[in-house]
C-alpha cells in the first residue's frame, strides 16, 4: 500500500483533478454536481455553475477550465455509482468556467448533428485545441456508444474522431504529443493513436476494432478510469475493482502496480515544483489524496 496524505474528504465522486500552481487542486464532484477546489490546507469551495455530472477537467488557453461533463446521473440510496441518467438528463457537454468570476457556459452540445452523450476526459494540446472521450450513457436496459472528439476551445469547430468505442474514458497525450492515448474502461484496454496533425488521427491499418493499437491489457476483472502521463512517456491509468494505479510503458510493459487504499481511485494527476506530487481521486470514500510518486509527472499545456 502506498503512503498517501488525505487532503479532503465528503466530496461527493471526485474525478478530473488539476494541480494549480498555489497548491489547491480542482476538481469535479460528479455526483455533486460541482466543480470544487480544494485548497492546500484541504478547504473546499466552489467554481462555476456547472450542474449536470462534472468529470474531467483542464486548464485551457487564457485560464479558463473546460468541463467534461456527463449530462447527471441517478444514485441509489447511499452510493455512489450511478444508476442510469438522471430525471433531467438531456445529454452530456463540454463548458468553459473562468475561474474568476464563475461564469459557466456550454460552448458544445452535439457533434454533426449527434447529441454528446456522456463527456468524460480531456487533454490539451500545444495548439490550444482538446481531445475529449465521450464514455457513453448506460440505462436499464441499453446504453449509448461511446467516442473520441477534437474540440477548439472557441466553440468554433468540433470533429469526431473514433466512433462508436465501447467506453472510452481517459486520455492523454504523449511527451512528444504524436501519440494519443485512449483507456477503454470494460475491456481494461490501453490504446494509443498516431497523430497526424492536430485533430487528426490515423486510423487505418491497426486490428483493434477502434482503429487504434493496442498497448496493453490487464486480465481478469479489472476496469480502467483515468490517466495521466510522465514525463518519461510511461501512462499511469487508474485501475478500479483492484484499486491500483498501473503504469504502462509506451510498449506494453507494466511497469508497476501502486496500490491505492480505495478500489475506486479514479485519476491521478501531477504538481508540485518537480512534478512529483501526485493528487488522486479516491472515489468509493469520496477523498483526495496526495503522495510522493518515484518519477514526475508530464506539465500539461496551459497550466496554471
Amino acid at each position: 500500500m502506498a503512503e498517501i496524505r488525505m487532503i479532503a474528504s465528503g466530496l461527493r465522486f471526485p474525478e478530473g483533478p488539476v494541480a494549480m500552481t498555489d497548491g489547491s487542486v480542482v476538481l469535479g464532484e460528479i455526483a455533486g454536481a460541482a466543480v470544487t477546489r480544494v485548497a492546500a490546507d484541504g478547504t473546499k469551495s466552489p467554481i462555476g455553475n456547472a450542474g449536470g455530472g462534472p468529470n474531467g477537467l483542464a486548464t485551457g488557453p487564457g485560464g479558463a477550465l473546460y468541463v467534461c461533463n456527463n449530462g447527471g446521473n441517478e444514485y441509489a440510496q447511499g452510493g455512489f455509482l450511478s444508476t442510469g441518467p438522471s430525471q433531467d438528463y438531456q445529454g452530456g457537454y463540454i463548458q468553459r468556467i473562468d475561474p474568476q468570476t464563475g461564469a459557466t457556459q456550454i460552448l458544445y452540445r452535439e457533434c454533426n448533428g449527434h447529441r454528446l452523450s456522456a463527456p468524460n476526459d480531456i487533454v490539451f494540446d500545444r495548439q490550444g485545441g482538446f481531445y475529449f472521450t465521450d464514455l457513453g450513457k448506460r440505462r436499464a436496459r441499453d446504453r449509448d456508444h461511446g467516442g473520441l472528439y477534437y474540440a477548439l476551445p472557441d466553440g468554433s469547430k468540433i470533429v469526431e474522431l473514433v466512433h462508436p468505442m465501447l467506453s472510452p474514458n481517459g486520455v492523454g497525450l504523449s511527451p512528444d504529443e504524436k501519440t494519443l492515448y485512449v483507456a477503454d474502461t470494460e475491456s481494461s484496454r490501453l490504446f494509443a493513436y498516431h497523430i497526424i496533425s492536430p485533430g487528426s488521427l490515423k486510423t487505418e491499418g491497426f486490428p483493434a476494432p477502434y482503429g487504434g493499437r493496442l498497448v496493453c491489457g490487464l486480465p481478469g476483472f479489472q476496469r480502467f478510469d483515468s490517466l495521466a502521463v510522465e514525463t518519461s512517456g510511461n501512462i499511469c491509468v487508474a485501475t478500479l475493482i483492484t484499486g491500483h494505479i498501473t503504469v504502462i510503458a509506451p510498449d506494453g510493459r507494466v511497469v508497476r502496480q501502486v496500490k491505492m487504499p480505495d478500489v475506486y481511485p479514479t485519476n491521478i494527476c501531477f504538481g508540485g515544483s518537480d512534478m512529483k506530487t501526485a493528487y488522486v481521486t479516491l472515489s468509493g470514500t469520496g477523498q483526495l489524496g496526495a503522495m510522493e510518486w518515484p518519477e514526475p509527472g508530464l506539465r500539461l499545456n496551459f497550466s496554471r
